[in-house]
């Protein structure tokens, strides 16, 4: 792997019935990333290798160590080696022990142990947005997060999301990690001090807990899914005030949450 590549290419052997070719074949890398936060080891999160400052900043908010882009002194990543060097303008507010240090993997389990850390209980807030969308809207907003992200198309191997207002997308990152994906969103939306709680974020992946917990952190009311919620995130759901929608597939869809958000006509 070259420098950073978000994909390698390799020969593969495909079967098919009774024929088989070799053919190259393009797969998503796998990049550790380590943060140390004002010197002290933080974390590793393993990603894929694109918009790392955006996802170190979201990440950080979205454990509670910093709560807006101005905290951050100076963030300097090293490529090359792997890491990620983050400097406060003061102290981390919690104690480390809150944290834990831990690798956050790129796999879809409770890998991250979700709503279990202290900083959950600080930063997951009640959704304030008054934002309302049809079901036409989350349809659209659905297509065109499918069909925009190539490395998606390319590998098949990362998960997309995308923040939206009723009608149109406004940014939109992949990553082999779902969670990574919402962490660039939240990390630019910082930098940029974009206004989120009148937003919907779309996803490719499932709703489970860990996601809910990303959008009610992010600030957004409404998240939008192809796939299905777990029955816990959906009780999160009910008490952060956030709309879940889910099983969005061509001109279906199931509002599972604070449907009063989706603007349907009367039968």
């Amino acid at each position: 792997m070259t420098k950073l590549e978000k994909t390698i290419h390799r020969p593969v052997l495909k079967i098919s019935f009774d024929r088989h070719t070799w053919e190259e074949d393009e797969i998503v890398t796998e990049y550790p990333l380590t943060i140390f936060l004002n010197d002290e080891e933080f974390a590793t999160i393993v990603c894929t290798p694109a918009d790392l400052e955006e996802m170190v900043i979201g990440f950080l908010a979205a454990e509670g160590a910093i709560k807006s882009f101005e905290e951050i002194k100076q963030l300097v990543i090293d490529e090359a080696q792997g890491f990620a060097y983050v400097d406060l303008h003061k102290e981390t507010i919690l104690s480390q022990s809150f944290y834990s240090k831990r690798r956050i993997t790129s796999c879809c389990g409770k890998s991250r142990q979700s709503f279990y850390f202290f900083s959950d209980a600080r930063t997951a807030k009640p959704a304030e947005g008054a934002i309302s969308i049809t079901p036409g809207q989350c349809m659209q907003l659905m297509r065109e997060l499918q069909s925009s992200s190539d490395i998606h198309r390319q590998t098949g191997g990362v998960h997309n999301a995308a923040l939206c207002t009723a009608d149109q997308v406004l940014l939109q990152y992949s990553d082999i990690g779902r969670h990574n994906a919402l962490d660039k969103i939240y990390g630019k939306c910082l930098q940029d001090q974009i206004e989120t709680k009148d937003k919907v974020l779309v996803f490719s992946g499932r709703i489970s807990s860990e996601v809910l917990l990303k959008a009610a952190k992010i600030g957004a009311a409404i998240i939008l899914s192809k796939s299905a919620p777990t029955d816990l995130a959906l009780q999160l759901a009910e008490e952060l005030n956030i709309t879940a929608v889910g099983f969005i597939r061509q001109d279906k869809m199931n509002v599972y949450t604070h449907a009063h958000r989706i603007e349907v006509t009367p039968n």
